[in-house]
C-alpha cells in the first residue's frame, strides 16, 4: 500500500501546474457516470459504498486549451471515520490538490441537502473548503415530470446562482457541464509569442499539446508561434526553448 501511495503521490506531482478538476461528492451521487461522460471512459460504475476507491485520472474529451484533467474520487458519507480518512487519504488528496471541484449532489435523494453538508465537512476536514468549486446537482431526470424537474431547478438555481442543474445521461447537460469546467481553466489563460529554432523542432508538438496556436510563421532561423495557454505551461514551453521567463509582464 505505501509503494501504491507513493506511485499515485509522484503522480500528482507531475501533474502540478495543470489544468484539474477533481469530482467530488457523497457515494452513490453519479461521479463515475459523469466521468465516463465528461472523458468518454469507461470507469467504475457501481451503486454500491466505496465503489470508487482508487481514484481514476481522465483527460476531459474532447480535449480543451488547456488540457484539463479529470478525477474521480471516493465517495463521502455522514461521520466518515478517522481511520477511513487515513486509508483513502491518497484519493481524498486528489481533491485537496485539485484546482476546481465538482461537488456532485444527487438531487433526487429527498435527503441531499444533508449529503451537500456532509461532503462540505469532508472537504472542510482535509482542508480543501478553499478550493474553487461548482455545485451540480445530478440526476434531475429522477425528479417527477418535466414540470417537477423544472420547478426544483429553478429553485435550485435561485438558491445556488452558479450551480449546474443537470443529468448525466443528457448530452447537452454534459456539454454545459463541460463548458462550464472549461471556461473556469480559460479565465486565466495568457497570451505570448515562442521562438523555436529548427535545431529544436522536436518541441513544436509540446507547442501545440500545451497551448493554443493563434498564429505561425517561419523565419529564416526557426518558427515564431503566437499562442495562448495557461501561464504555467507557457512558462515551462519557454524554459525548455531556453527564453526569458515572462512573469510580471502583461
Amino acid at each position: 500500500m505505501d509503494v501504491e501511495r507513493k506511485t499515485q503521490r509522484a503522480r500528482r506531482q507531475e501533474r502540478q501546474g495543470l489544468a484539474h478538476v477533481a469530482l467530488v461528492g457523497y457515494t452513490n451521487a453519479g461521479k463515475s457516470t459523469l466521468m465516463r461522460a465528461l472523458t468518454r471512459s469507461e470507469v467504475l460504475v457501481a451503486d454500491k459504498l466505496f465503489a470508487t476507491l482508487d481514484t481514476t485520472v481522465r483527460a476531459l474529451h474532447p480535449e480543451s486549451v488547456p488540457r484539463v484533467l479529470v478525477s474521480d474520487t471516493i465517495g463521502f458519507i455522514k461521520n466518515l471515520p478517522h481511520g477511513l480518512v487515513a486509508s483513502f487519504k491518497s484519493t481524498l488528496d486528489e481533491a485537496l490538490e485539485a484546482s476546481l471541484l465538482a461537488h456532485v449532489i444527487d438531487v433526487s435523494d429527498p435527503g441531499f441537502e444533508r449529503q451537500l453538508a456532509v461532503t462540505e465537512g469532508v472537504l472542510d476536514e482535509i482542508g480543501a473548503n478553499a478550493v474553487p468549486r461548482i455545485l451540480v446537482f445530478n440526476k434531475i431526470d429522477r425528479v417527477g415530470d418535466e414540470a417537477a424537474q423544472s420547478e426544483r431547478g429553478a429553485a435550485l438555481r435561485a438558491q445556488h446562482p452558479e450551480c449546474i442543474v443537470m443529468s448525466a445521461y443528457r448530452e447537452g447537460d454534459i456539454a454545459n457541464l463541460r463548458e462550464a469546467i472549461e471556461a473556469f481553466f480559460r479565465r486565466d489563460l495568457v497570451d505570448a509569442e515562442l521562438f523555436v529554432p529548427w535545431s529544436a523542432q522536436q518541441l513544436r508538438g509540446d507547442v501545440f499539446a500545451s497551448c493554443e496556436v493563434l498564429e505561425e510563421r517561419a523565419e529564416s532561423e526557426g518558427a515564431y508561434f503566437r499562442v495562448r495557454g495557461e501561464r504555467g505551461a507557457v512558462e515551462r514551453l519557454r524554459e525548455h526553448l531556453g527564453l526569458p521567463s515572462s512573469a510580471g509582464k502583461k
